[in-house]
């Protein structure tokens, strides 16, 4: 499984696509769109626009005063070079992009760049250069930092990973973010890096740094029960509202662990889908927390890859 559309609403906005120098579509409202930019290589004549030129008529052409979401597709040779220029130039920009709410760095698709391979860099000068910020999304973790920090503003954070350092994962765990409400990490598979531990996420499980948490996304880990495992006992459980531990690996061991753990009766949304759970499991599941009022996700069942005797199961996003 890969991901298998460009974002379409960001921010609760439409993404728009700022059109080619060649393309005389009228543009919409500044503040009505997510305004997505994304290198383009122009097949008729050969030539290449960079990200930061289409940035530059960007800047021209809107009243970037206005400008809510931005998404940043596609740059020259992403598997390579970082995003660092793109930062820069965000960063360098922040006085003309003075309404900007949220970001996302990286919307690209495998035959842009596989997840794995997008090369990031350090994501917070952004945080720092936009105190309104109130949503940023990454995603590849190839060359990303995430120093420690304190943000007073941001409200959701989403980093998407074919594979999550420990490292990154404690660094995150270890920024003060009173007002962040929402959390997705894709933890991934050590394949691509995603080596993190349930000691890694205590910071977060904890909840002692994010105290207006109520939606947590933990997915797409190789070593889904063992996540599932720490979750159940998480003292973070029991103010969230919605729990995503979806797109990994879980089978009935991470489940019935789950099912043991503290109550979550509370929960809107309990989000399993993507997972190695048996019909039983997956109905014992909606069957305790259904009639709550909870919302059960347990679609998208897996079958293990058997070879040689050995069951192999893989996370839905990988390389």
């Amino acid at each position: 499984m890969t991901i298998g559309n460009y974002l379409r609403v960001f921010h609760d906005l439409p993404v728009f696509e700022f059109p080619t120098p060649a393309t005389s579509a009228e543009l919409p409202d500044a503040a009505s769109v997510a305004w997505r930019l994304s290198a383009v290589t122009y097949r008729d004549s050969g030539d290449e626009e960079e990200w930061t030129e289409i940035f530059e008529r960007f800047l021209d052409a809107v009243d970037t005063s206005r400008v809510r979401a931005l998404v940043v597709g596609g740059w020259e040779d992403a598997y390579e070079e970082s995003s660092d220029p793109i930062v820069e130039a965000l960063v360098a920009a922040a006085d003309r992009l003075s309404a900007l709410e949220a970001v996302f760095l990286g919307d690209m698709l495998s035959e842009d760049c596989e997840i794995s391979w997008i090369t990031q860099g350090d994501v917070t000068p952004l945080l720092a250069a936009y105190p309104r910020l109130a949503s940023l999304g990454v995603r590849g973790a190839t060359g990303l930092e995430f120093p420690p920090l304190r943000h007073e503003g941001l409200r959701r954070l989403v980093v998407q990973t074919g594979g999550l350092p420990g490292g990154l994962v404690r660094d995150i765990g270890a920024c003060d973010l009173p007002a962040l409400e929402h959390l997705e990490l894709w933890l991934g598979t050590t394949w691509y890096g995603g080596d993190s531990t349930p000691e890694d996420l205590e910071p977060i499980l904890s909840g002692t740094r994010l105290p207006a948490l109520r939606s947590l996304a933990l997915c797409n880990s190789v070593t889904q029960d063992a996540v599932v495992e720490a979750v159940a006992g998480a003292p973070v459980v029991a103010r969230l509202s919605e729990l995503d531990l979806s797109m990994g690996t879980l089978t009935d061991a991470g489940a019935e662990a789950l099912l043991a753990g503290q109550p979550l009766t509370h929960l809107k949304r309990l989000d399993l889908a993507y997972h190695y759970l048996s019909e039983e499991m997956s109905e014992r599941i909606v069957d305790a927390l259904a009639p709550h009022g909870v919302d059960v996700d347990v679609t998208d069942r897996q079958e293990p890859d058997v070879y040689d005797g050995v069951a192999n199961r893989y996370t839905a996003v990988g390389e």
